[in-house]
């Protein structure tokens, strides 16, 4: 049946849909809206795609080129895998492979599957894990296998409506420019379905492979490696301390089960009611422990029953850690990203010096993204060891290990305050397994060595290396035309003729009492700080990242997120060693963010909607 919607190009789409789309459920979805005549609601779904970036692809599931679905999964594999044959055009080349994994959200395995039989088509070897994995088994298996690329089926922390593709290169590490742009030119040079696609007895063949026991022995021999025996033998063995366990109905238990197994720790308790994975994500709002307090309520209630002073968390494909601490008074604090990416930076060179007792530091670097805390600086600047910022994401720190560990270098560890960790190389990205293992083994020797709790340590490395006292948090705004406006506002607060180009953004916050030295725009790579006038950092137009250096030293950015509907802020406020006022310096952070919310985003005006929590 043809429709006549009253524009050819929708008429055409609508067409191409119901010819190439194989999946009954949302072919007959957008055969009812057509029916429906609901031409404005198909025209979003149709006339729209989802852009594959550097984040791969994440989005609602239903039908439309805009969304999650079995048709734009299986033609983002087409794409892909032609691009792969571009680089990699030789037999001996090909034969290298690429590994698929997949998490417990709806349509996951499916969505593996699917793509599984694309690369087949294109005699590519495939590894297909078998059953879910945490995604840093995907990063993990491309370094170890040689894979030609890899990807995870995951929406990470995402609604449960929603389902992403993240992709690895070569290298392991998440693909950056210009892989992102050249996979998706292909995409969209391939755009037709083939026939054998959707054929899912290519999952017969000879050339598909499971990797997940080979693959899992080696994952945690590595892990263990990693963690000190003396460590393990002295502090773990007989530690009395036990830790509650969460895996927010995601697949992250079976593996931090086997990591402290591997470390010698006790058992985790795991909140039975998010031990396994389950796609409704039904006992909380979000499934994401970076929300604090209200995706813990379960784990808190766990904890004060079976006596536990320490709990963990993961998301949902466990590549992000969480952990709060019951204090003296009884009460949870929630660590931030920031503070546990102290910790373990100096866990890092801790276990490095413990291992490595007689080389240097000279060689060793620790990795952070721009808006997250510059403690790693501070302890860097004092330990004589490299700190190097990188833009927001872990395919940037991923690439950037890779570049130092081609030139012989160590790096020790790398984070991001939205609980992003990666504790040495052995996975070029975050991994929430491995900094499960490490954070429970130093809270077993801190207790061990000094009766310290976590906070109590995170405290003595303020003493040492100063005071970094940080605010991060978000609005959600679901409307974009209104981000781009917030923002083309912040860029012409002052405009006039003859007034410089950093003049137009503000000078000041709170009615001038909190003056701004520079500002760095790396949406459109400009730096008051330099001479140039030019970023340092990568700059992308397609995303809003705006930096204001304070003159009282705070540095707080605004920035949209790659994959959800927010627009995010992240402040800091850095003392020097031995500064104590540090309530004082915690007050004037939320002074001034409070000021930068109200005078730059406005949210009553853009009716945006705060962080519940």
């Amino acid at each position: 049946m043809e429709y006549d919607s009253g524009s050819a190009e929708l008429n055409e789409q609508i067409a191409k849909w119901l010819q190439w789309d194989q999946n009954e459920k949302t072919r007959e979805e957008i055969r009812t809206l057509a029916d429906q005549q609901e031409w404005e609601v198909l025209r979003g779904r149709l006339l729209q795609r989802l852009t594959f970036g550097t984040a791969g692809l994440r989005g609602v599931m239903q039908g439309g080129f805009n969304a999650m679905n079995d048709l734009v999964v299986i033609q983002s594999a087409q794409g892909l895998a032609k691009y792969l044959l571009k680089c990699y055009p030789t037999a001996e080349e090909r034969s290298r492979g690429i590994v698929l994994g997949y998490d417990g959200r709806y349509n996951s395995k499916r969505f593996a599957e699917l793509s599984a039989c694309v690369f087949l088509n294109e005699n590519i070897p495939v590894w297909l894990y078998s059953r879910t994995v945490a995604t840093p088994f995907v990063p993990f298996a491309v370094l170890e296998l040689k894979c030609l690329a890899g990807i995870m089926v995951t929406a990470s922390h995402n609604p449960k409506e929603d389902n992403g593709y993240k992709v690895y290169w070569t290298n392991s590490a998440q693909i950056i420019p210009p892989h992102d742009k050249n996979i998706q030119t292909e995409i969209l040079e391939n755009l037709e379905p083939l026939a054998s696609s959707w054929n899912l007895d290519l999952l017969l063949s000879d050339q598909l492979r499971d990797p997940y026991d080979q693959m899992v022995e080696l994952y945690f021999r590595k892990l263990q490696a990693n963690v000190p025996q003396t460590f393990i033998r002295d502090y773990n063995t007989g530690s009395t301390s036990r830790f509650v366990y969460s895996a927010m109905h995601g697949v992250g238990y079976p593996f931090v089960q086997k990591a402290f197994e591997c470390a010698n720790l006790a058992a985790v308790i795991p909140v039975p009611e998010q031990r396994d994975p389950d796609p409704e994500f039904r006992t909380v709002k979000f499934p994401n422990p970076e929300e604090g307090k209200s995706s813990l309520v379960l784990s808190m209630r766990l904890a004060n029953e079976t006596g536990c002073d320490v709990i963990l968390a993961n998301d949902p494909d466990a590549d992000r850690l969480a952990c709060a601490e019951k204090d003296a008074k009884s009460e949870w604090r929630v660590f931030s990203g920031n503070e546990l990416g102290a910790l373990l930076a100096w866990w890092s060179i801790r276990c490095y010096r413990e291992q490595y007792p007689d080389r240097s530091l000279s060689d060793c670097y620790l990795i952070a993204s721009t808006v997250s805390s510059k403690m790693c600086r501070s302890i860097a600047n004092v330990e004589g060891l490299h700190f190097i910022e990188t833009l927001t994401g872990f395919k940037w720190m991923g690439n950037k290990s890779v570049e130092l560990l081609s030139q012989g270098k160590t790096v020790l560890f790398a984070f991001e305050e939205a609980i992003g960790f990666m504790f040495s190389p052995t996975v070029l990205d975050k991994d929430g397994v491995s900094a499960a293992c490490h954070l429970a083994t130093m809270a077993c020797y801190l207790r061990a060595t000094s009766n310290q709790s976590l906070a109590d340590k995170l405290n003595e490395l303020y003493d040492i290396y100063g005071f970094h006292c940080t605010i991060a948090s978000y609005h959600f705004c679901y409307e974009p035309p209104v981000i781009e406006r917030i923002f083309k506002r912040i860029r012409n607060m002052a405009p006039g003729d003859g007034v410089p180009k950093d003049a137009s953004y503000p000078q000041a916050i709170a009615n001038g009492r909190f003056k701004i030295a520079d500002v760095r725009d790396l949406t459109t790579g400009y730096d008051s700080a330099q001479p140039d006038g030019l970023a340092v950092l990568p700059t992308s137009s397609s995303s809003q990242m705006v930096t204001f250096s304070f003159e009282n030293g705070a540095v707080i950015t605004l920035r949209t997120s790659g994959t959800e509907p927010k627009i995010k802020y992240y402040a800091e406020m850095c003392a020097q060693p031995g500064q104590r006022d540090w309530a004082g310096s915690r007050a004037t952070l939320r002074e001034m963010v409070d000021a930068i919310v109200e005078e730059l985003l406005q949210p009553k005006e853009n009716n945006l909607t705060p962080r519940s929590d």
